[in-house]
Formats: C-alpha cells, sequence, structure tokens
C-alpha cells in the first residue's frame, strides 16, 4: 500500500515532525485515500518510508487515534476508523495563525453569536441583562482611560451569552476564545494604534445598540444589533487583510 500513496513519501525538516506526519495521514483518510478498516503500514514501514524516528509514528498514531481517525488492536497493528469522516468536530489551533483564517472562524462566530443576542433578549433574566450592562459599562471606563477595551470586549459577549440561559453559547464561545485575531495580525490596526478613539466609539456605538435591544426584549433588534456589529467587524478585519497584502 505504501508504494501507492505519496502520502507514505520521506518528510523535510517540517516545524515538528509528529504534527506533519499526523497532517499528512488524517488528510489522506480524509480524502479517502486511506479506506476505512485500511490497516496502517507497520512502524518500521512508516519510519523507512517517511523519514523518522519510532517514537515520532507512535506520537502520531496516538494522536490520530485520539481524533477518532484510528483504532489499534494489540499485536496486530493500527486501522483507519470504520467512521473516521464522522469525527468530532475540531479546529486546528495551528491552522488559525493568520488573519484571513482567523475571519473565517469569525464567520462561524457571526451565526452563534446573532442568535445567542436574540435569545438573550428572550429569556435572559434581570441579572443576566444587568451583567450585560456592566460590561458595557467597563468598555466605557477602559476607553476613558485610553485602553482598547479588548478584555472588557470579550467580557460583553460572554455576558451575551450567558444570558440566553443555555450554558452551550458560553461554552462554544469560549471555545472560539481559543482561536481569535492573531494579535501580531492586527498590531497595525486603527484601532490598536494611539488616536483610536474614534473606531472606539463607533465599537461602543454597536455595542449600546445591542444591549438597548436586549434590555428592551426585543429579540428581532438584537439579532439584527448583533449582526450590524459583527457585519461591520468582519469588514474592518477584510479590509485589513486586503492593505496587509497590499503592503
Amino acid at each position: 500500500m505504501s508504494g501507492k500513496l505519496t502520502v507514505f513519501r520521506p518528510l523535510h525538516p517540517p516545524r515538528n515532525l509528529t504534527e506533519e506526519v499526523v497532517g499528512r495521514l488524517s488528510a489522506e483518510i480524509i480524502r479517502g485515500g486511506l479506506e476505512p478498516g485500511a490497516r496502517l503500514p507497520t512502524e518500521q514501514a512508516m519510519m523507512s518510508a517517511m523519514g523518522v524516528s519510532r517514537t515520532v509514528v507512535r506520537e502520531a498514531v496516538a494522536a490520530l487515534r485520539a481524533e477518532g481517525l484510528v483504532v489499534t488492536r494489540q499485536g496486530v497493528g493500527a486501522f483507519v476508523a470504520a467512521d473516521a469522516k464522522r469525527r468530532p468536530f475540531r479546529l486546528d489551533p495551528n491552522g488559525v495563525d493568520s488573519l484571513a483564517e482567523a475571519i473565517k472562524v469569525m464567520e462561524l462566530r457571526c451565526a452563534v453569536e446573532i442568535e445567542a443576542a436574540g435569545l438573550a433578549a428572550e429569556r435572559g433574566t434581570s441579572q443576566q441583562i444587568a451583567a450585560v450592562g456592566t460590561a458595557l459599562d467597563a468598555m466605557d471606563q477602559a476607553i476613558e482611560r485610553g485602553e482598547t477595551a479588548i478584555d472588557e470586549d470579550r467580557a460583553f459577549h460572554r455576558a451575551v451569552a450567558e444570558a440566553t440561559g443555555n450554558p452551550q453559547f458560553m461554552r462554544f464561545l469560549e471555545f472560539l476564545g481559543h482561536f481569535v485575531i492573531p494579535r501580531q495580525a492586527v498590531s497595525d490596526a486603527p484601532w490598536r494604534r494611539e488616536g483610536a478613539r474614534p473606531f472606539l466609539d463607533l465599537f461602543q456605538k454597536e455595542h449600546r445598540a445591542i444591549f438597548e435591544a436586549i434590555s428592551g426584549r426585543s429579540p428581532e433588534s438584537a439579532r439584527g444589533a448583533m449582526r450590524r456589529h459583527l457585519t461591520n467587524s468582519l469588514k474592518r478585519y477584510r479590509k485589513l487583510a486586503e492593505d496587509q497584502k497590499k503592503g
């Protein structure tokens, strides 16, 4: 089998040999080059074909097993899982290392947060809605101190998610928090530099509209306000990405 698949070819010096092997094998499994039930080559065969150590091969197989792509049988070997293409949804933290990739995650976030705003307006408790207002005030105070209010911004969105009364919204938003726009990618963004106040005031206007719709118990208005805010954010980052390409 190794002679037919280019996946089992020598590796060039990568950033991480184990990650390289995992990425190559998982891509081949998902593509269908390695079919469900297929037996992987022996450790020795993979070591020889890809030019890596036994430790790298074993760590890669263990990672694939953790991902649900591979199953192992004691004394027999490793096999592609029967349901490998039905593995749980995941985001590769190493794959969100650019502004363009992070924007894709932001698009996913939009769908979740727009509905969260509507549910918060519909069924948030008075205490939960008050927490959204408190987070908004905290952003105002941070901006007045001359700060960019990044942490306060995240707290505001977490408060909206919590006001849905559904902990899954909060969990998903916390999960996506690990895949935010890379700091190095936006170091030159206008709202990160001196003189960012006009941008921050605009952000606050959008946040305030979200809070007013939620506190006013208007689900559709809350969805619309969150949609406008996140859509505008995407437009800003897309323009930033275009400017970086030109630069």
